[in-house]
This record gives C-alpha cells, structure tokens and sequence, in this order.
C-alpha cells in the first residue's frame, strides 16, 4: 500500500471516532505528554488502534492521540512521539503528521526536551526553535515523491514560521516566561554525545541537542503546514562542566517546565 492510501485510511479510523476539524497538530516530548491534560471533550485513541502507526516504546510516553479542544481550537496532541533510535523508518515516525495534515491541521507544535550547550541558556529554560540541523543522516522525503502529499523540493529557507516565533515571544513576554531563540541539532543517540561530540555540534552552530523534532518539521514544511518547534533544556551540556545525566531528572526537569509550556502553547493556539 502506497503512503498515501496507508494516510487515507489512518484518518478514516480517526474520524471515526473523532469528527472535528483540526486547526492545530502538537507533538509533545519527553515529560511534556500533560500538555494534553488541557484538552477538553477530549478523544483519545491509543496508537495501537490506528492503522500504520507506530508505538512508542519510551518511558514517559503515553502513546495516545488526543483530540479535541485548546484554546478554543479544535487540535490534535500526539502524547508521546517515535524516534529513529526506536528502529522506526523516519517516514514511520512522521507517518502521524500527514495524518494531521489529511485531518485538516495547517499549523505544526513540535516539543521536545533536549541538552543545552549554549551558555547564556539554563535548565528548565524554553527555547524557540528558529532553525535547525539534520545530522540523523536520513530524511524522511527520500524516495518516490508523491505530488498529492507535497513538492520533490521544499525550500527550508525558513522552516520555523516566522509570524508563529513572534507570536510566541510576544505571549512569553505577557506571561513573564523566560525564552530564548536558537538552533536545534537531532543526533540519532540513543545514547547521549561525548564532550568532544558536544565542542562540535557548538562549533557547528548548534545552541541545543536532541533526538527528535526534525523529521517532524521536514515533513511539515513539506505539507505546507506553518511549524512552530519549542525545546525544554532538561541538561547542560558543557563539555568542560560535564556530569553524567539521568533519565529521572531529566524528565522532572521536563515536568517542573512544562507549567510554562502549557500557558505558552495554550496562548498560541488560541490566538492563531
């Protein structure tokens, strides 16, 4: 079955069971599912029940879709994403995000928790991401193109949407929430870099490290969806300050943040 038959008949099961239409797809990441705790007249469908959808086989993801309503919009909320790490194809992992965009969904929040090597950057701090770097060595629109789904060549000249970063600035600065602006490296882990892994990626002009986002993003642009991506530092990366980091803390810090996180992407969607 071609990609876009396997999308067509994921969205019917979801419609199905959920007859909205969505203005807003959102991916949490690590420690940041609660968000979906927002939603209201909620549906949640695990991932098992949706045909070609991978499960997510992490700790701290749920492994649900969540639909109804933040901010008065009508969303779709992935609690719990895929990873290349996982052994998932990276069109596997952005599978969910055609399905959004099949579903009606014109704008993409991707979250993620990461480390940060920038710094003037702390832990427990949100950065907006306003570029990126694919270091994954994959991408996900290699192979057949499908016209239907998007163009052979989308342009990244800006794959961060500029209106939806100012948005989210001008709602930080409303709500006293610290944000910062910055570039985001997706390294395929599952283990996390070296110090001399972590000098490079600085050196390369990246301000913070994860394993996730970018497949997702590439994949939005791709559809023509307006992405917003959002980075919770859950460790420092400083390769001359370096200590070992533990999964616990990391997903407390993603937790302790994600108060923040609400309120940030609460606002935005109902003011898009």
């Amino acid at each position: 079955m071609e990609l876009f038959e396997q999308i067509q008949e994921a969205t019917k099961v979801v419609r199905a069971r959920w007859t909205d239409q969505p203005r807003v797809g959102i991916i949490l990441g690590t420690g940041l599912g609660g968000l979906a705790e927002e939603i209201q007249n909620a549906v949640k469908i695990p991932y098992q029940e949706i045909p070609h959808f991978p499960v997510s086989t992490v700790e701290s993801h749920a492994g649900r879709l969540v639909c109804g309503l933040l901010g008065g919009k009508a969303v779709m909320a992935m609690e719990g994403r895929f990873h290349f790490y996982e052994g998932y194809t990276l069109k596997q992992i952005t599978f969910p995000v055609r399905v959004m965009k099949a579903m009606g969904c014109d704008v993409l929040i991707v979250s993620n928790a990461c480390g940060g090597m920038n710094p003037q950057m702390d832990k427990g701090d949100i950065m907006l991401i306003e570029d990126h770097i694919n270091l994954l060595g994959d991408n996900p629109l290699i192979g057949k193109n499908d016209d239907r789904l998007g163009t052979r060549f989308p342009d990244m000249c800006h794959p961060y949407d500029l209106a939806l970063i100012k948005l989210a600035q001008r709602v930080a600065l409303e709500e006293k929430i610290v944000v910062h602006k910055g570039v985001f490296v997706a390294v395929p882990g599952p283990n996390l870099e070296t110090r001399a892994e972590y000098r490079f990626l600085r050196q390369i002009g990246a301000d913070v490290v994860g394993m996730s986002t970018v497949p997702e993003a590439i994949v939005g642009v791709h559809a023509s969806m307006r992405v917003m991506g959002l980075s919770v530092i859950t460790d420092m990366c400083l390769p001359d300050a370096l200590e070992p980091a533990h999964l616990p803390d990391i997903i407390a810090t993603a937790n302790a943040a994600e108060k923040k996180l609400r309120v940030l992407v609460r606002r935005v969607v109902a003011e898009i």
